[in-house]
């Protein structure tokens, strides 16, 4: 690794950790300008009872006070504290249980997504114009124009409850099939149409021509020259793809009941628990900005044509 790489790459990691350092202060000054409290909506509670409650968890000091022991925490020991609502239990602890699941039907839906997107790509390519490749640009349309909820909601009727193949409960053995899908469909058709409009682009290219000249096979040509080439706009999206999905796609998870941070980050919201708020936010922007990291280092990989600056 030369130097010049290492300077861009020292360069995106400072911005990176100033992009997360944005992100917990825009997001904990915002999250107690809103009226209320996390104890507001305690059943029966007295005024003393909730002031308790605040001296406990440290919400009775000053805001500036709070931001930065809540940002020494998190530098420190990457402790985001206990659940305001989850009583007796770390908010890492429940980010950690939900990751488990979230982590895995994410990183499967965004493979299948690839995998299935270049290869539909492929076949339009070297079927341009044709029937096959117009029913696949239809159908990709259709997929990235359908909403996840409406697409999960179809997939659900089908197959759990009028097939009764799969079942609609996530946390169920095979309860993963229906997410996965889900989750892919988009990404998997917006995959297809953005290598496939990079892929054109890219059999326009001389060298193209000249393999074509030679009698170099449409296969080899697609899956020997042009691929490679073509790759760099899926890379650019693959990244910050893959985070959204790992961290769980909150209309999904909640359709078939998955228990993974998705769950996990609308429940905090609703009741209001500040710490895992904060710490849902701060994974979700780490993972963006690490994933958007590794997409940029990819891009010298991919292409040795292209200058890290």
């Amino acid at each position: 690794m030369n130097s010049k790489t290492m300077v861009y790459i020292l360069k995106r990691i400072g911005l990176a950790v100033l992009t997360v350092w944005v992100v917990i202060t825009v997001t904990f000054f915002i999250m107690h300008a809103v009226p209320g409290g996390p104890f507001m909506g305690e059943k029966a509670i007295s005024a003393a009872a909730q002031a308790s409650l605040e001296a406990k968890y440290g919400l009775d000091k000053p805001l500036m006070q709070q931001y930065f022991t809540y940002l020494r925490d998190v530098v420190t020991r990457f402790d985001f504290g206990p659940s305001l609502k989850q009583r007796g239990r770390m908010v890492i602890d429940i980010i950690s249980d939900g990751m488990k699941t979230s982590a895995k039907l994410g990183v499967i839906a965004a493979l299948v997504a690839a995998a299935i997107g270049i290869v539909l790509d492929a076949v339009a390519a070297l079927r341009r114009n044709k029937l096959i490749d117009k029913f696949i640009m239809v159908l990709t349309t259709a997929f990235v124009s359908m909403p996840s909820f409406i697409m999960g909601s179809l997939l659900l009727v089908l197959f759990a409850i009028r097939l009764a193949v799969l079942p609609a409960n996530g946390a169920a053995q095979n309860g993963l099939i229906l997410p996965i899908v889900t989750l892919a469909l988009y990404p998997m058709a917006y995959i297809t149409r953005l290598t496939r409009s990079s892929m054109l682009d890219v059999l326009g290219q001389d060298y193209i021509r000249t393999a074509k000249a030679k009698g170099v096979s449409g296969v080899k040509i697609i899956f020997g020259h042009a691929l490679k080439n073509s790759l760099i706009p899926v890379i650019t999206y693959f990244g910050p793809m893959l985070a959204y999905i790992v961290t769980g796609s909150l209309v999904v998870e909640q359709i078939f009941a998955v228990p993974g941070i998705g769950r996990a980050f609308v429940s905090s919201i609703t009741n209001r628990d500040y710490p895992m708020v904060m710490g849902t936010t701060i994974v979700l922007a780490v993972l963006i900005v690490v994933m958007n990291l590794i997409s940029d280092i990819m891009y010298k990989i991919v292409d040795p044509r292209i200058n890290l600056e």
